[in-house]
């Protein structure tokens, strides 16, 4: 394989869940590489933050649609990020044991949606917030708490094991968080708290609905999937080329390598893609055998 098709092999092959916090991860070296570019050029503000966080100004949200979204790939800092990694990575690990890949990037993004929502409505709406000034939301807390809520809602009396605690059922440890964000909300941050509140909010009615027969995330999981398939397409138009030949025996031979070459490559391209689109568990033993004798040339 090439370069490129061992980095996708690599990604294909990560779970969902890592998937997810190696995206975290990149977004928060980014936020301090352009903090570096900033002091450099002696800016006052870091525009990569500013682009991507949600304002709880519906009109900055008119201008920033994305944001709503965008916000919960960004961290304040260390302790920000490692906590909300090490809650993703237990709670995920529980979640695509009952739920596909796609079901957990569904929880994701309607989780940060929903938890955008609840923050911006409670700030235009409770006197509490009146004459705040400027407020923004980061982190993806809401997102993260919509897949722990999720799993601990569908599967509420699977346990995990705490050291010198001994097992804890998802669903004390899903109110446990749910109860300290409603208690904190008047004791700092509270924009956040609300947040991870709609996130939560999120995750226990679509596992509800999901129960029910009732896919609320299918219109979102459709959208996704037309995105992937446009830049897949995009990916995948390679220029033609024009071979020519100048010994017959040779070019027999050297036309014959090309096109096998070219087919394993094309063959590879196809297994990655489907289990980018449906997970490894989609793919067929002949498939699975294919991308497995393919690693070994990695």
């Amino acid at each position: 394989m090439d370069w490129k098709s061992q980095f996708r092999y690599k990604y294909a092959m990560a779970s969902m869940t890592e998937k997810l916090i190696a995206v975290n991860l990149l977004f928060f070296i980014l936020t301090f590489v352009f903090r570096t570019i900033g002091f450099l050029f002696e800016s006052q503000s870091n525009f990569f933050i500013e682009w991507l966080v949600f304002d709880k100004e519906p009109l900055e949200f008119l201008f920033k649609p994305w944001s709503i979204v965008s916000y919960a790939f960004l961290h304040s800092g260390f302790i920000h990020i490692l906590f909300n990694m090490i809650v993703l990575y237990f709670s995920g690990r529980f979640f695509l044991e009952f739920f596909s890949p796609k079901k957990m990037l569904n929880y994701y993004f309607l989780g940060a949606i929903s938890g955008a929502l609840v923050f911006m409505l409670s700030y235009n709406l409770f006197p509490a917030f009146q004459g705040i000034g400027k407020s923004y939301l980061i982190g993806a807390s809401a997102s993260v708490m919509a897949i722990l809520v999720g799993i601990a809602t569908k599967a509420p009396n699977l346990s995990m094991r705490f050291f010198l605690i001994g097992n804890v059922k998802l669903w004390h440890i899903a109110t446990l968080f749910v109860v300290l964000d409603i208690i904190r909300i008047p004791m700092g941050n509270a924009g956040g708290h609300l947040a991870h509140l709609g996130g939560a909010l999120l995750g226990y009615f679509y596992s509800k609905q999901l129960d029910k027969g009732v896919d609320i995330g299918a219109g979102f999981e459709k959208y996704m999937d037309a995105i992937a398939d446009y830049f897949s397409s995009i990916g995948s138009k390679k220029p033609k080329m024009k071979t020519v030949h100048k010994n017959k025996n040779s070019k027999k031979s050297t036309s014959n390598n090309h096109i096998n070459k070219n087919e394993k490559q094309k063959k590879i391209d196809d297994i990655l893609d489907k289990i980018s689109k449906n997970g490894y568990d989609s793919l067929t033993k002949e498939e699975k055998d294919f991308l497995f004798d393919a690693g070994k040339d990695m």
